[in-house]
């Protein structure tokens, strides 16, 4: 079975239910894309679950019918999300030292 990042990045989108025109786009036009650009679109998709936590969580405190297994669901998919993007900045922060650390 193979897979590429492009594949796993649009399928984890799809299922988070998060809106994105990168979720749609083809392995060939993901992989296509500056790391700047994947790297953005993550961090705004990061932004977006967090939000939707953030009202959820409003919602199940003022009792706007909002369940609490909803508010707790959205809460993880923003957690998620959050420790994604850290992962992936302490990795290119990781390789940035690594390269400054070297002699040619």
């Amino acid at each position: 079975m193979s897979f590429s990042v492009g594949s796993v990045i649009a399928d984890g989108l799809k299922q988070s239910g998060v809106a994105s025109n990168h979720a749609q786009a083809s392995d060939a036009s993901v992989g296509g894309m500056p790391f700047a650009g994947v790297l953005q679109s993550a961090v705004q998709q990061a932004n977006v679950l967090d939000a939707k936590a953030s009202q959820a969580v409003s919602g199940l405190l003022n009792g706007q019918g909002v369940e609490i297994h909803e508010a707790m669901i959205a809460t993880q998919k923003a957690d998620m999300a959050f420790e994604l993007a850290l992962q992936v900045r302490n990795k290119a922060v990781a390789a940035y030292q690594q390269m400054m650390g070297m002699q040619f």
